[in-house]
């Protein structure tokens, strides 16, 4: 009997230059399909499930990857203990290179964002696009306090004393009830775990250091297509004050590309890729007929004047930079 499909393609080993394996899961996408492939980066202890609503809907215009980074759900953690900003871009670097040639459009969540940015200053000439989700960035002041760092600390102690308890998964009800049934089970039984918790430790203890990396030397994107998709809505832990910064730097972000865009997720809170994920798909699916087609220049809404500064958001949540 052949057995079913997981909903989230086929699996797959990518093997870095030192002998790591990473794991991934493919949806292969329509015959005929766009010609761009689009490969999904998490954030902190994210793993390839997370991805599984936006990923089945993008595989109905392209192929779509999700990937899981060393030390996080079936991929073997990095014997070097290194987990640091540019170590990860490597890494997702090397698995676009077992994957093919490209053209690649590029996904990341939260710190995700930062790796595809400096996976894709590397190598510039295959990046169809790029679609920066609610992500981490070096233009957001409030992310170098010293009181960020503390919390920091704070949220790995409690996560890991919850995973040691078996209840951290109960934080994160909403999240796996919104996927899947099998891309569920996955996450429940791989991204809440000891193991998981302490990449994140490992991933996080470099953030400070790799944020001032990027303020002093931004990856430079050229003319590559950038949309940053921003939340809205009250995320847990993060004031009124502290979102409006953040979006502020979003803005920032996509003023800096000559084909940026930022556009605003009404119906969520950080976790866009569950709360949202039609949003995201939009986007994904906005750059993949760009990467079929003669790039255009962003259009800019009747109803709405042409922004004065980059970066500047119009009455529809989004920008034309």
């Amino acid at each position: 009997m052949q057995r079913l499909q997981h909903s989230q393609g086929m699996p797959g080993t990518a093997r870095t230059r030192d002998g790591r394996e990473l794991h991934f899961m493919e949806l292969a996408g329509p015959a005929g399909g766009a010609p761009a492939t689009v490969v999904f980066e998490g954030g902190l202890a994210s793993v390839r499930s997370y991805w599984a609503l936006v990923q089945q809907a993008v595989a109905g215009s392209a192929r779509a990857v999700v990937y899981d980074r060393s030390g996080l759900g079936r991929s073997a953690p990095d014997p070097s203990g290194q987990r640091r900003l540019a170590r990860l871009a490597d890494d997702l670097g090397e698995l676009l290179d077992h994957l093919g040639p490209g053209p690649y459009v590029l996904v990341g969540h939260s710190w995700g964002g930062p790796v595809v940015r400096l996976a894709a200053a590397a190598r510039p000439g295959r990046i169809a696009g790029l679609v920066l989700v609610d992500p981490t960035d070096e233009a957001c002041d409030l992310l170098f306090d010293r009181s960020i760092r503390r919390l920091e600390k704070i949220r790995y102690g409690a996560a890991l004393l919850l995973a040691r308890l078996g209840l951290l998964g109960l934080l994160f009800r909403k999240v796996t009830a919104a996927l899947p049934p099998d891309a569920a089970a996955d996450m429940r039984a791989e991204a809440f775990t000891v193991a998981t918790m302490r990449t994140m430790g490992a991933e996080q203890a470099g953030i400070a250091a790799d944020l001032r990396a990027l303020r002093d030397h931004p990856p430079a994107l050229g003319d590559i297509p950038v949309t940053v998709i921003s939340a809205t809505l009250p995320t847990p832990g993060m004031s009124a004050q502290a979102r409006a910064s953040v979006n502020a730097a979003h803005a920032h972000r996509a003023g800096q590309s000559p084909r940026g865009r930022h556009v605003l997720a009404r119906h969520a809170d950080h976790m866009v890729p569950t709360a949202e994920p039609g949003i995201v798909v939009a986007e994904v699916e906005r750059l993949l007929g760009a990467a079929a087609a003669v790039p255009e220049e962003p259009a800019v809404p009747e109803e709405a004047a042409v922004p004065e500064k980059a970066g500047q958001q119009d009455q529809n949540g989004q920008v034309a930079s």
